[in-house]
């Protein structure tokens, strides 16, 4: 296994059997996305997603009310990072600067975004698992 550099993008050749499997990882619509959504839809409250016209295209979007919200992978995103980061045990040349990587454009795209206006919210995917009625609270507060 090798790890190639391309300006400041990492090619790791994987195995077969490890590049099926994230193969199927989904970006969008995963179950989380999907249960915020319907929530939302049943409070009336409408929104597009997958917004490509904002930096970062935010899972939701709220443009009534200029909110964007994204619900994160916990992996992906660095979620506890601190303490998840010395547990990682394969191929950290390219896990690690990769995650750092997301979540410093996680920053950049909040920043961007909050600059045109927009209140940004982000949820773990965890959290909408576990307290989604509390994820639909935090955003009716936010709405004007």
């Amino acid at each position: 296994m090798e790890v190639v550099d391309f300006r400041k993008q990492s090619v790791f050749i994987t195995s077969p059997e490890r590049s099926a499997h994230m193969k199927k990882i989904k970006g969008r619509d995963t179950r989380e996305e999907i249960s915020l959504r319907k929530e939302l839809w049943k409070k009336g409250i409408r929104y597009r997603k997958n917004y490509k016209k904002l930096p970062g295209c935010p899972d939701v979007v709220i443009t009534k009310n200029k909110i964007a919200i994204f619900i994160d992978g916990e992996f992906w995103h660095g979620y506890d990072w601190i303490r998840k980061r010395d547990r990682i045990k394969n191929n950290r040349g390219y896990w690690i600067p990769k995650i750092e990587r997301n979540m410093e454009r996680d920053k950049e795209v909040n920043e961007s975004l909050t600059k045109n206006g927009y209140r940004v919210l982000r949820f773990w995917s965890n959290l909408i698992s576990k307290d989604l009625e509390g994820c639909i609270q935090k955003v009716l507060r936010n709405l004007d």
